[in-house]
């Protein structure tokens, strides 16, 4: 009987385009094999002579990490066999055509994600074995498939929260919520490597790198390890924290268009951090890596989130009686709004039911294991107070359902509750709207209706839980039960006038209306208000007082007055914040009884608005013009004006233009063409700065057609 040849591998596809298609990962290109886990891929293997599967034996070996071992789940080997034995790593499904073999591939749908190294091993009956190297190949979560953990059962949400390569961020303040255009750019071509380089610059990478390889088959560990590298307090991660508003040192935090120039920098430097990055920016750059990891994720913003240090679920502001809101050296404070990540999986380390959106929060706020980091915290926990569970969900639940008390401050001792307020923090929990540019409020989904039984009851469960019994509320309790806190012998309301433009003199109206009280039932009062107008930094802390004015008013009982405010724009010009926010305090002292009261109104200020063009249909490889527009309607010149543009599939990196000096009242116009590189819905982002304003933004959404569609 002849001896039959050694049979030699001389060739092998890995079909790259057709297997990156059927994995949703053809935007990140086709030269590269990039799969999902828990999902058949193919390949097609040439060999020197026709495969005979009685006495030809292959065994695949795949390995990932820097010691691939089996015991750890970072190197698997497998036979070729008839039928796909089940969750496990297989080849099957094979099928001989002349010197090529035909197999289906299968990785368990629990596999360690990463960059993987393939070969076969190929023998004959019992003589040595010769090793071929296949190639490698890329394995992400897949939330397609059900087996997965992060399996999300809709193909209208899998196209929001893992396709969807550009967002928005809502900032600003409850009532004039702005939404920011972000360009995550997960699909462009290097960033998936970029995130892998993440994960392995990490302090547990660094600490025992096979044993954190073998742990990134498990979501949870991956995004909890992600919330610490998005930021660089405890090591080389992306972004640098700066909310002191001196950014002379690196990028302003408002001048950020997208993550994908972040994530290059901080590459292309070796893992030195980018500055500067805030709330925003660290949850949108999270945002990118997860969606590229392929776990569904959304960017949540929360207004008027408390950082409560202490854990006592209160947050203490302090006014003087000239009606300043006082600094604080206390480290507790109520956040304008903030901003964080939900990422939707199944929490096997859990007790059921609390599958589903988990909070992921990488801004460095507090530390959690000794790491500044945060999450997942599961949505529902959060909602039913169940504040025991991992991880972190005390932190959060503070965040949403801290109570504000404001002290009014004599001679630098607490001397009076001018408020308690049980619902004014977490307000309009807000995220994108599925299919749509529009913010929706997910605030329902985080707590029960203020003031509801439901909802106190859950409060009182959670203080239990995070006071103890001794301490089973919140610590002002006992002044309140000893009557700190008295009906008003006068209700006071502030009103804009008109709708408040930036540049322009701000016009309030107070409203004061007398009403029974129980130590002056009936007869007039005389009342004292005194206010004072702050610029408020993103902390939620204020800046020094930009305007005093006082208003003497005497009311009769059952009587109700107006008086006008004025608060010029030469008052305010100088010195605002990033934020654009004005608060205006009033205490009101009443003159018989020496008690005061307190009235509040935030004023956001917006500014001037661009509008975005485009003047024909656009297609893959064809010049598209554009036109921007921008009218200056402030009442001083923008000096120093650049432009940059940003949009994965539109632009490729970025675009930046001088533009030089636009007067006051002048109108600027600028045109250019862009080339698209990818079809289908883009979105184009534009940052215009000057040194008066950082942060002027618009956007467009281009619906891109492929190269010669009719």
């Amino acid at each position: 009987m002849d001896q039959v040849a050694t049979l030699q591998l001389e060739s092998v596809d890995l079909q790259s385009s057709r297997n990156n298609r059927e994995h949703h990962t053809q935007e990140m290109g086709v030269k590269r094999l990039t799969v999902r886990r828990g999902q058949l891929f193919y390949l097609r293997l040439s060999f020197s002579r026709p495969f005979q599967s009685q006495s030809d034996h292959i065994t695949f070996v795949a390995e990932t990490g820097p010691k691939p071992s089996e015991l750890l789940g970072t190197r698997a080997t497998f036979f070729l066999t008839r039928v796909r034995p089940g969750n496990v790593w297989s080849a099957s499904d094979f099928t001989i055509d002349s010197n090529s073999l035909h197999v289906s591939l299968f990785t368990p749908a629990n596999a360690v994600i990463g960059h993987y190294i393939l070969k076969i091993e190929i023998s004959q009956g019992q003589g040595h074995s010769v090793t071929y190297p296949l190639g490698t190949f890329i394995l992400l979560f897949n939330p397609w498939s059900p087996e997965d953990d992060v399996y999300l059962p809709s193909e209208i949400l899998l196209q929001e929260y893992v396709m969807q390569d550009y967002g928005f961020v809502y900032k600003g303040h409850e009532r004039f919520i702005t939404s920011w255009p972000w360009n995550y750019g997960q699909f462009e071509e290097d960033i998936i490597d970029i995130c892998f380089e993440i994960l392995n610059k990490s302090l547990h990478y660094l600490k025992n790198p096979a044993k954190d390889c073998s742990q990134r088959n498990d979501v949870v560990y991956v995004c909890r390890v992600m919330s610490a590298m998005i930021n660089s307090n405890d090591d080389n991660g992306v972004l640098q924290g700066n909310w002191s508003e001196d950014y002379s040192e690196g990028v302003s935090p408002l001048e950020w268009n997208g993550s994908v120039a972040i994530l290059r920098q901080w590459s292309a430097r070796g893992g030195q951090p980018v500055k500067y990055g805030q709330c925003w920016v660290f949850a949108s750059v999270m945002c990118t890596v997860m969606r590229c990891l392929g776990v569904p994720t959304r960017v949540v913003s929360n207004f008027r989130s408390a950082h409560n240090v202490d854990r006592n679920l209160t947050i203490d502001t302090y006014y003087d009686r000239n009606a300043e809101m006082l600094s604080t050296q206390k480290r507790d404070k109520i956040w304008n709004f903030h901003v964080w990540n939900e990422c939707w999986m199944i929490r096997k380390d859990l007790p059921p039911g609390y599958n589903g959106w988990q909070v992921l929060d990488p801004t460095p706020q507090q530390t959690s294991s000794g790491l500044f980091c945060c999450g997942p915290a599961s949505v529902k926990a959060i909602r039913e107070g169940d504040v025991h569970l991992a991880y972190d969900t005390p932190f959060v639940y503070a965040e949403v359902n801290a109570d504000e008390v404001i002290w009014l401050l004599r001679d630098g001792q607490a001397q009076e509750i001018l408020a308690h307020n049980t619902s004014s923090i977490g307000k309009e929990i807000s995220t994108k709207m599925v299919g749509s540019d529009q913010h929706q409020s997910i605030t329902s989904s985080y707590k029960y209706p203020e003031g509801s039984p439901e909802e106190r009851a859950v409060f009182m469960k959670a203080s239990r839980k995070m006071l103890g019994p001794q301490r089973a509320s919140s610590p002002f309790l006992d002044l309140l039960e000893s009557g700190g806190l008295r009906d008003e012998p006068a209700q006071l309301q502030l009103h804009l006038a008109r709708t408040p433009e930036w540049g322009q003199d701000l016009q309030l109206l107070l409203r004061i209306r007398r009403v029974p009280d129980s130590t002056h039932p009936q007869g007039p009062i005389g009342l004292l208000v005194r206010f004072c107008a702050q610029a408020l930094l993103h902390g939620g802390g204020p800046r020094k007082p930009l305007w005093r004015h006082t208003v003497r008013v005497n009311l009769d009982f059952g009587k109700e007055t107006q008086r006008p405010l004025l608060l010029p724009y030469s008052n305010y010009r100088s010195k605002l914040t990033d934020e654009k926010l004005i608060r205006v305090s009033g205490i009101a002292e009443v003159e018989e009884t020496g008690r005061s009261m307190l009235v509040l109104k935030d004023i956001s200020l917006e500014p001037p608005h661009l509008s975005i063009e485009v003047s024909e249909r656009a297609e893959v490889g064809k010049a598209l013009r554009v036109h921007v527009t921008l009218t200056n309607t402030l009442m001083v010149a923008l000096s120093s004006c650049t432009m940059v543009l940003e949009g994965s599939g539109l632009v490729n990196g970025q675009i930046t233009k001088d533009l030089g000096t636009l007067v006051a009242g002048h109108t600027l116009q600028i045109q250019l063409d862009l080339y698209p590189t990818k079809a289908g819905p883009r979105q184009l982002q534009v940052l215009i700065s000057s040194n008066e304003v950082k942060e002027i933004k618009g956007y467009k959404d281009i619906f891109v057609t492929a190269a010669g569609a009719p």
